[in-house]
């Protein structure tokens, strides 16, 4: 896995330019512009402190806003997503996903729809996703971190409206057995397969079709703009780990 930043390649920009071009003239090369915000999710860098080589940084976080707003960043993701599948030689949409959540400490001066989960003794944010067997991601959903389980990964589910008609089974852990499972089984009829590790083992055991979700938030880890939460918003924090995994996947372009 590539762990350091490097800007985007000719066929790598092309493949995002198809997207987010909307040919208006700009001050500013956008291929400048997005691998500005590409390098600031993966060095962690504050907006202010932007390398000098690329545009201001009030125009970077500008666009950034922008195409956070307009779904921009999700679009390009489904599109990397697809494609890799593709890449494959499997179908466009999975008919099988796994779904965990990882609970992430906050900064200081981070107030917005934070809280503590209990279980795991974090005060912050917590990320929920929804990943195939190929570890690609289908639905990234991040709330505070004193929100259940079941809720989370209901609001996680109801956000891929229309993403996934082959949809027929999502594996889960215990945390996703009650409230989670009888919405899915009720309002979308797919089934829910609980799986859970023996009572007599510790540590992490992988588990056949949920080993990938583990490995997916391994990768997030390796982005300092998410080992911690330091977004004002949630749906900003959602947008930092959409790029994140943008910037893994298109590698393989």
């Amino acid at each position: 896995m590539q762990t350091s930043f490097s800007e985007f390649t000719d066929s790598q920009w092309q493949f995002i330019d198809n997207i987010i071009d909307d040919q208006r003239k700009r001050k500013h090369s956008l291929r400048m512009i997005v691998n500005a915000i590409f390098s600031i999710n993966n060095t962690g860098s504050q907006w202010r402190n932007l390398d000098s080589k690329y545009p201001p940084w009030q125009t970077v976080f500008y666009h950034f806003t922008q195409f956070k707003q307009r779904g921009i960043w999700e679009n390009i993701l489904d599109s990397v997503v697809s494609n890799e599948r593709k890449r494959q030689g499997r179908n466009d949409t999975p008919s099988l996903l796994a779904i965990d959540s990882q609970s992430i400490k906050k900064v200081q001066f981070t107030f917005e729809e934070t809280g503590i989960d209990g279980g795991k003794n974090v005060n912050g944010r917590k990320r929920t996703i929804l990943v195939d067997t190929l570890g690609l991601p289908w639905s990234i959903k991040v709330t505070a971190a004193n929100i259940s389980d079941n809720q989370a990964g209901i609001m996680a589910i109801d956000s891929m409206s229309g993403k996934v008609p082959r949809l027929k089974k999502i594996t889960a852990d215990a945390g996703y057995k009650v409230a989670f499972k009888e919405h899915i089984e009720t309002n979308y009829q797919w089934k829910v397969e609980v799986m859970q590790k023996p009572e007599s083992t510790k540590g992490f055991i992988p588990q056949k079709w949920r080993w990938q979700v583990e490995r997916s938030f391994g990768w997030l880890n390796f982005r300092r703009r998410l080992f911690r939460d330091v977004e004002k918003t949630i749906l900003s924090s959602e947008t930092m780990a959409q790029i994140a995994l943008i910037s893994l996947i298109i590698n393989r372009i």
